[in-house]
Protein backbone atom coordinates (compact mmCIF):
# COMPACT_ATOMS: atom_id res chain seq x y z
CA UNK A 1 0.00 0.00 0.00
CA UNK A 2 3.00 2.14 0.86
CA UNK A 3 4.44 1.88 -2.69
CA UNK A 4 0.93 2.41 -4.64
CA UNK A 5 0.61 5.52 -2.40
CA UNK A 6 4.04 6.93 -3.50
CA UNK A 7 4.02 5.97 -7.21
CA UNK A 8 0.11 7.89 -7.19
CA UNK A 9 2.22 11.35 -5.81
CA UNK A 10 4.43 10.88 -8.44
CA UNK A 11 2.05 10.15 -11.18
CA UNK A 12 0.34 13.75 -9.90
CA UNK A 13 3.38 15.64 -9.32
CA UNK A 14 4.39 15.07 -13.60
CA UNK A 15 0.53 15.80 -14.14
CA UNK A 16 1.13 19.01 -12.65
CA UNK A 17 4.40 19.82 -14.35
CA UNK A 18 2.46 19.18 -17.47
CA UNK A 19 -0.09 21.05 -16.69
CA UNK A 20 2.43 24.40 -16.57
CA UNK A 21 3.28 24.36 -20.28
CA UNK A 22 -0.59 24.52 -21.42
CA UNK A 23 -2.47 27.59 -21.92
CA UNK A 24 -5.99 28.54 -20.50
CA UNK A 25 -8.14 27.18 -23.43
CA UNK A 26 -6.39 23.87 -23.76
CA UNK A 27 -7.02 23.25 -19.67
CA UNK A 28 -10.54 23.99 -20.07
CA UNK A 29 -10.89 21.98 -23.36
CA UNK A 30 -9.25 18.96 -21.76
CA UNK A 31 -11.55 19.59 -18.53
CA UNK A 32 -14.78 19.55 -20.43
CA UNK A 33 -13.50 16.50 -22.20
CA UNK A 34 -13.21 14.37 -19.10
CA UNK A 35 -16.25 15.45 -17.81
CA UNK A 36 -17.53 13.82 -20.54
CA UNK A 37 -15.92 10.50 -20.29
CA UNK A 38 -16.86 10.76 -16.46
CA UNK A 39 -20.27 11.25 -18.06
CA UNK A 40 -20.14 8.10 -19.61
CA UNK A 41 -18.15 6.30 -17.23
CA UNK A 42 -21.08 7.11 -14.76
CA UNK A 43 -23.97 5.32 -17.32
CA UNK A 44 -21.58 2.18 -17.51
CA UNK A 45 -20.79 1.48 -14.32
CA UNK A 46 -23.16 1.22 -11.30
CA UNK A 47 -20.51 1.41 -8.56
CA UNK A 48 -16.37 2.48 -8.90
CA UNK A 49 -14.19 0.34 -6.70
CA UNK A 50 -11.77 2.56 -5.12
CA UNK A 51 -7.97 2.07 -3.80
CA UNK A 52 -6.29 3.14 -1.15
CA UNK A 53 -4.18 5.46 -3.05
CA UNK A 54 -6.87 6.61 -4.92
CA UNK A 55 -8.73 7.33 -1.84
CA UNK A 56 -5.10 9.26 -0.67
CA UNK A 57 -5.25 11.46 -3.92
CA UNK A 58 -8.63 12.81 -3.76
CA UNK A 59 -8.52 13.66 0.29
CA UNK A 60 -5.38 15.70 -0.67
CA UNK A 61 -6.97 17.57 -3.36
CA UNK A 62 -10.38 18.60 -1.64
CA UNK A 63 -8.94 21.32 -0.60
CA UNK A 64 -8.06 22.76 -4.15
CA UNK A 65 -11.14 21.91 -5.56
CA UNK A 66 -14.07 24.67 -5.19
CA UNK A 67 -17.55 23.60 -3.99
CA UNK A 68 -18.62 23.90 -7.67
CA UNK A 69 -16.04 21.23 -9.10
CA UNK A 70 -17.07 18.35 -6.32
CA UNK A 71 -20.68 17.70 -8.69
CA UNK A 72 -18.68 16.17 -11.21
CA UNK A 73 -17.11 13.88 -8.71
CA UNK A 74 -17.67 9.78 -9.04
CA UNK A 75 -18.27 10.18 -5.27
CA UNK A 76 -20.12 12.42 -2.77
CA UNK A 77 -18.55 14.81 -1.12
CA UNK A 78 -19.34 13.62 2.02
CA UNK A 79 -17.76 10.23 1.64
CA UNK A 80 -14.64 12.21 0.66
CA UNK A 81 -14.59 13.99 3.88
CA UNK A 82 -14.62 10.40 5.42
CA UNK A 83 -12.06 9.40 3.70
CA UNK A 84 -9.98 12.38 5.04
CA UNK A 85 -11.23 11.25 8.45
CA UNK A 86 -10.20 8.11 8.33
CA UNK A 87 -6.89 9.04 7.30
CA UNK A 88 -6.65 11.28 10.24
CA UNK A 89 -7.70 8.64 12.57
CA UNK A 90 -5.10 6.04 10.90
CA UNK A 91 -2.52 8.73 11.65
CA UNK A 92 -2.71 9.16 15.17
CA UNK A 93 -3.65 5.03 15.69
CA UNK A 94 -0.15 4.81 15.36
CA UNK A 95 0.31 5.80 19.02
CA UNK A 96 -1.47 3.08 20.29
CA UNK A 97 1.50 1.17 21.21
CA UNK A 98 3.17 3.73 22.61
CA UNK A 99 3.42 3.03 26.75
CA UNK A 100 1.04 4.40 28.83
CA UNK A 101 1.77 7.42 31.17
CA UNK A 102 0.11 7.11 34.50
CA UNK A 103 -0.31 4.86 37.49
CA UNK A 104 0.49 1.10 36.58
CA UNK A 105 -2.61 -1.20 36.34
CA UNK A 106 -3.70 -3.39 38.94
CA UNK A 107 -2.40 -6.74 39.30
CA UNK A 108 -4.78 -9.79 39.27
CA UNK A 109 -4.70 -10.92 42.17
CA UNK A 110 -5.07 -7.64 44.04
CA UNK A 111 -8.02 -7.04 41.69
CA UNK A 112 -9.89 -10.31 43.08
CA UNK A 113 -8.34 -9.19 46.55
CA UNK A 114 -10.46 -5.78 46.24
CA UNK A 115 -13.88 -7.17 44.86
CA UNK A 116 -13.49 -10.26 47.50
CA UNK A 117 -13.36 -7.47 50.26
CA UNK A 118 -16.44 -5.71 49.29
CA UNK A 119 -18.60 -8.83 49.00
CA UNK A 120 -17.48 -10.28 52.53
CA UNK A 121 -17.92 -6.85 53.88
CA UNK A 122 -21.00 -4.86 52.89
CA UNK A 123 -20.68 -2.14 55.22
CA UNK A 124 -16.97 -1.65 54.06
CA UNK A 125 -16.21 1.75 51.77
CA UNK A 126 -13.44 2.74 49.74
CA UNK A 127 -11.11 3.92 52.02
CA UNK A 128 -11.46 0.91 54.68
CA UNK A 129 -11.17 -1.33 51.81
CA UNK A 130 -7.53 1.15 51.31
CA UNK A 131 -6.46 0.24 54.64
CA UNK A 132 -6.94 -3.07 54.57
CA UNK A 133 -4.70 -3.75 51.53
CA UNK A 134 -1.66 -1.42 53.28
CA UNK A 135 -1.97 -4.04 55.83
CA UNK A 136 -1.42 -6.80 53.51
CA UNK A 137 1.60 -4.43 51.13
CA UNK A 138 -0.81 -3.17 48.35
CA UNK A 139 -0.55 0.59 47.97
CA UNK A 140 -3.78 1.27 46.35
CA UNK A 141 -5.83 4.49 46.03
CA UNK A 142 -9.23 5.17 46.83
CA UNK A 143 -10.51 6.09 43.34
CA UNK A 144 -8.83 3.58 41.66
CA UNK A 145 -10.42 0.93 44.25
CA UNK A 146 -14.04 2.54 43.39
CA UNK A 147 -13.21 3.20 39.40
CA UNK A 148 -12.70 -1.71 39.69
CA UNK A 149 -15.79 -1.67 41.63
CA UNK A 150 -17.98 0.27 39.21
CA UNK A 151 -16.54 -1.64 36.36
CA UNK A 152 -17.36 -4.95 38.50
CA UNK A 153 -20.84 -4.25 39.10
CA UNK A 154 -20.56 -3.74 43.16
CA UNK A 155 -22.03 -0.61 44.30
CA UNK A 156 -21.11 1.54 47.02
CA UNK A 157 -21.36 0.55 50.41
CA UNK A 158 -24.39 2.27 51.18
CA UNK A 159 -25.91 0.43 49.18
CA UNK A 160 -24.44 -2.80 49.92
CA UNK A 161 -24.72 -2.75 53.59
CA UNK A 162 -28.41 -3.03 53.40
CA UNK A 163 -29.89 -5.98 54.85
CA UNK A 164 -31.52 -8.63 52.45
CA UNK A 165 -33.41 -11.68 53.59
CA UNK A 166 -30.39 -14.06 52.45
CA UNK A 167 -28.42 -11.83 54.67
CA UNK A 168 -30.75 -11.65 57.32
CA UNK A 169 -31.34 -15.80 57.30
CA UNK A 170 -27.57 -16.15 57.13
CA UNK A 171 -27.46 -13.95 60.43
CA UNK A 172 -29.54 -15.85 62.18
CA UNK A 173 -30.23 -19.34 61.07
CA UNK A 174 -29.31 -21.17 64.28
CA UNK A 175 -32.08 -20.01 66.41
CA UNK A 176 -34.50 -19.60 63.31
CA UNK A 177 -37.41 -21.55 62.60
CA UNK A 178 -39.53 -21.43 60.07
CA UNK A 179 -43.52 -22.20 60.11
CA UNK A 180 -45.61 -22.75 56.75
CA UNK A 181 -49.14 -24.77 56.05
CA UNK A 182 -50.06 -27.00 52.95
CA UNK A 183 -52.75 -28.91 52.23
CA UNK A 184 -53.75 -32.75 51.36
CA UNK A 185 -56.67 -33.94 49.73
CA UNK A 186 -58.18 -37.20 50.87
CA UNK A 187 -59.73 -40.14 48.71
CA UNK A 188 -62.97 -39.14 49.59
CA UNK A 189 -61.82 -35.36 48.63
CA UNK A 190 -61.54 -34.18 52.28
CA UNK A 191 -59.26 -31.37 52.62
CA UNK A 192 -56.56 -31.74 55.72
CA UNK A 193 -54.07 -28.89 56.52
CA UNK A 194 -50.52 -29.26 57.55
CA UNK A 195 -48.51 -27.24 59.78
CA UNK A 196 -44.80 -27.43 60.29
CA UNK A 197 -42.16 -26.06 62.26
CA UNK A 198 -38.48 -26.24 60.37
CA UNK A 199 -35.18 -25.25 61.55
CA UNK A 200 -32.87 -23.28 59.47
CA UNK A 201 -29.70 -24.10 60.46
CA UNK A 202 -30.21 -27.93 60.69
CA UNK A 203 -33.11 -28.29 58.05
CA UNK A 204 -34.54 -30.44 60.91
CA UNK A 205 -38.05 -30.59 60.89
CA UNK A 206 -38.93 -29.65 64.48
CA UNK A 207 -42.80 -30.44 64.73
CA UNK A 208 -46.05 -31.06 62.38
CA UNK A 209 -49.79 -31.50 62.89
CA UNK A 210 -52.61 -31.73 60.53
CA UNK A 211 -56.42 -30.85 61.29
CA UNK A 212 -59.27 -30.42 59.30
CA UNK A 213 -60.26 -26.72 61.00
CA UNK A 214 -56.96 -24.81 61.80
CA UNK A 215 -58.45 -22.29 63.94
CA UNK A 216 -56.72 -20.10 66.55
CA UNK A 217 -57.11 -22.64 69.38
CA UNK A 218 -55.61 -25.11 67.33
CA UNK A 219 -52.58 -23.17 65.76
CA UNK A 220 -51.90 -22.17 69.31
CA UNK A 221 -51.60 -25.47 70.86
CA UNK A 222 -48.91 -26.59 68.50
CA UNK A 223 -46.99 -23.71 69.13
CA UNK A 224 -46.93 -24.91 72.58
CA UNK A 225 -46.25 -28.21 71.69
CA UNK A 226 -43.24 -27.25 69.90
CA UNK A 227 -42.08 -25.18 72.75
CA UNK A 228 -42.35 -28.55 75.08
CA UNK A 229 -40.40 -30.51 72.74
CA UNK A 230 -37.57 -27.77 72.25
CA UNK A 231 -37.46 -27.76 75.73
CA UNK A 232 -36.84 -31.60 76.30
CA UNK A 233 -34.21 -31.42 73.36
CA UNK A 234 -32.56 -28.21 75.30
CA UNK A 235 -32.84 -25.86 72.11
CA UNK A 236 -34.75 -22.55 71.85
CA UNK A 237 -36.00 -20.06 69.39
CA UNK A 238 -35.14 -16.72 68.73
CA UNK A 239 -36.76 -15.89 65.80
CA UNK A 240 -39.84 -17.05 63.92
CA UNK A 241 -40.74 -16.28 60.37
CA UNK A 242 -43.67 -16.95 58.72
CA UNK A 243 -45.89 -15.78 55.84
CA UNK A 244 -48.72 -13.46 56.15
CA UNK A 245 -51.34 -16.85 56.40
CA UNK A 246 -54.68 -15.96 58.47
CA UNK A 247 -53.97 -19.28 59.42
CA UNK A 248 -50.99 -18.10 61.86
CA UNK A 249 -53.58 -16.29 64.67
CA UNK A 250 -52.09 -13.48 66.87
CA UNK A 251 -52.39 -16.06 69.26
CA UNK A 252 -49.94 -17.74 67.91
CA UNK A 253 -47.56 -15.09 67.78
CA UNK A 254 -48.29 -14.35 71.30
CA UNK A 255 -46.47 -17.87 72.66
CA UNK A 256 -43.48 -17.00 70.39
CA UNK A 257 -43.12 -13.38 71.75
CA UNK A 258 -43.99 -14.41 75.36
CA UNK A 259 -40.90 -16.96 75.40
CA UNK A 260 -38.60 -13.93 74.32
CA UNK A 261 -38.68 -15.06 70.40
CA UNK A 262 -39.35 -12.56 67.60
CA UNK A 263 -42.01 -12.89 64.61
CA UNK A 264 -41.02 -11.77 61.23
CA UNK A 265 -43.52 -11.86 58.55
CA UNK A 266 -42.37 -12.19 55.25
CA UNK A 267 -43.61 -9.97 52.26
CA UNK A 268 -46.24 -10.30 50.09
CA UNK A 269 -46.61 -12.44 46.88
CA UNK A 270 -42.50 -13.13 48.13
CA UNK A 271 -42.50 -17.09 48.92
CA UNK A 272 -38.64 -17.06 48.61
CA UNK A 273 -38.99 -15.34 51.76
CA UNK A 274 -39.68 -18.39 53.37
CA UNK A 275 -37.84 -20.57 50.64
CA UNK A 276 -36.55 -23.52 53.24
CA UNK A 277 -39.87 -24.33 53.96
CA UNK A 278 -41.30 -24.36 50.61
CA UNK A 279 -38.21 -26.58 49.62
CA UNK A 280 -39.51 -29.20 52.18
CA UNK A 281 -43.05 -28.89 51.17
CA UNK A 282 -41.54 -30.06 47.78
CA UNK A 283 -39.75 -32.94 48.80
CA UNK A 284 -42.44 -34.09 51.36
CA UNK A 285 -44.50 -34.43 48.06
CA UNK A 286 -42.71 -35.75 45.18
CA UNK A 287 -41.13 -38.25 48.34
CA UNK A 288 -43.84 -39.03 49.34
CA UNK A 289 -47.19 -37.82 49.51
CA UNK A 290 -47.74 -37.67 45.71
CA UNK A 291 -47.13 -41.22 45.75
CA UNK A 292 -50.01 -42.36 48.17
CA UNK A 293 -53.79 -42.36 48.44
CA UNK A 294 -54.66 -40.57 51.97
CA UNK A 295 -57.66 -42.18 53.99
CA UNK A 296 -57.97 -39.52 56.92
CA UNK A 297 -56.51 -37.57 59.59
CA UNK A 298 -55.27 -40.32 61.24
CA UNK A 299 -53.67 -41.79 58.00
CA UNK A 300 -52.11 -37.86 57.19
CA UNK A 301 -50.63 -38.17 60.69
CA UNK A 302 -48.87 -41.35 60.74
CA UNK A 303 -47.36 -41.31 57.24
CA UNK A 304 -46.09 -37.68 58.44
CA UNK A 305 -44.94 -38.66 61.55
CA UNK A 306 -42.83 -41.63 59.31
CA UNK A 307 -41.48 -39.42 56.69
CA UNK A 308 -40.34 -37.20 58.87
CA UNK A 309 -38.16 -39.59 61.30
CA UNK A 310 -36.69 -40.66 57.48
CA UNK A 311 -36.25 -36.83 56.65
CA UNK A 312 -34.63 -35.95 59.83
CA UNK A 313 -32.07 -39.56 60.53
CA UNK A 314 -31.99 -40.98 57.25
CA UNK A 315 -32.32 -38.38 53.68
CA UNK A 316 -29.01 -36.77 53.25
CA UNK A 317 -29.67 -32.94 52.81
CA UNK A 318 -26.76 -30.49 50.08
CA UNK A 319 -26.79 -28.11 52.70
CA UNK A 320 -25.70 -30.46 55.49
CA UNK A 321 -23.04 -31.93 53.23
CA UNK A 322 -25.23 -34.59 51.93
CA UNK A 323 -25.77 -35.52 55.90
CA UNK A 324 -29.09 -35.97 57.21
CA UNK A 325 -30.49 -33.27 59.48
CA UNK A 326 -29.45 -35.55 62.65
CA UNK A 327 -26.25 -36.03 60.96
CA UNK A 328 -24.53 -39.92 62.17
CA UNK A 329 -21.46 -41.09 61.59
CA UNK A 330 -20.32 -42.83 58.64
CA UNK A 331 -19.45 -46.63 58.93
CA UNK A 332 -16.81 -47.81 56.75
CA UNK A 333 -17.22 -51.39 57.47
CA UNK A 334 -19.58 -54.16 57.88
CA UNK A 335 -22.15 -55.77 56.31
CA UNK A 336 -25.19 -53.48 54.19
CA UNK A 337 -28.76 -53.68 55.34
CA UNK A 338 -31.61 -52.15 54.10
CA UNK A 339 -34.96 -51.03 55.68
CA UNK A 340 -38.37 -50.29 54.34
CA UNK A 341 -40.17 -47.15 55.50
CA UNK A 342 -44.08 -46.45 54.56
CA UNK A 343 -44.64 -50.18 52.56
CA UNK A 344 -41.44 -50.27 50.60
CA UNK A 345 -41.97 -46.43 49.34
CA UNK A 346 -39.03 -45.67 50.75
CA UNK A 347 -35.64 -47.73 51.37
CA UNK A 348 -32.99 -46.68 53.74
CA UNK A 349 -29.69 -48.56 53.93
CA UNK A 350 -26.29 -48.73 56.88
CA UNK A 351 -23.43 -50.89 57.87
CA UNK A 352 -24.21 -53.27 60.77
CA UNK A 353 -20.91 -52.96 63.38
CA UNK A 354 -18.82 -55.77 63.22
CA UNK A 355 -17.90 -57.42 66.46
CA UNK A 356 -14.57 -56.50 67.34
Amino acid sequence: MLFAAVYSALRLILDLVQLDGRDEATLKAEVLALRQQVKVLERQIKRARWQPRDRLVLSALRERLPRSAWSVLLVQPETVLGWHRELVRRRWAAYRGRPRVGRPPLGEECRELIQRMAKENPNWGYFRIRGELLKLGYTVSATAIRSLLRRSGIPPAARRSSLTWKRFLAAHAKTLVAADFFTVDTVLLKRLHVLFFIHLASRKILWTACTSEPNAGWVTQQARNLFWELAEAGEGVTILIHDRDRKFARSLDAVFEAAGARVVVTPLLAPRANAHAERWVGSARRECLDWMLIVGQRHLRAVLVEYVAHYNEERPHQSCGLQPPEGRKPVGRGRVTSSRRLGGLIHEYRRELQAA
